[in-house]
């Protein structure tokens, strides 16, 4: 798990996330209010709710598009653990929370880097990669 993750504000502008996901090189910024988690912002609610619609990212605000229901984690989660959580959910990016308190995010990336998967593991991985596909 990354443990110093990126958050951003929900009043700030959906150009001004897009702008701090691009100098971080990441595709995701929690979404936090009094540091609370209240959403994540990813690249494919940029897709689906600016670009397709032609939004205006400098007047649309993250609260806007953001996805609100957040799947999350819990750090003594087991690697085979995370990845089931992530493919039942279909999300590929799981902010990990211990009781309200971010303390990390685990990407498909993160799980795809990890040196010691089981079979379990690998199949899971495999299926997320490919949701796109079901």
């Amino acid at each position: 798990m990354i443990r110093s993750v990126v958050t951003m504000t929900a009043d700030a502008s959906v150009y001004e996330g897009v702008k701090v996901l691009n100098k971080n090189k990441i595709g995701c910024l929690v979404v936090v209010d009094n540091d609370e988690i209240v959403g994540i912002l990813t690249e494919r609610d940029l897709l689906e709710r600016v670009l397709e619609k032609c939004g205006n990212p400098k007047e649309t605000k993250i609260s806007e598009i953001m996805t609100r229901h957040v799947i999350m984690g819990k750090p003594d989660m087991e690697l085979s653990e995370v990845t089931r959580l992530m493919f039942e959910n279909r999300v590929k990016k799981l902010p990990i929370v211990d009781g309200n308190r971010l303390v990390g995010i685990v990407t498909l990336t993160d799980i795809a880097r990890a040196t010691s998967m089981d079979k379990e593991t690998i199949g899971l991985l495999e299926k997320l990669s490919n949701m796109h596909v079901f």
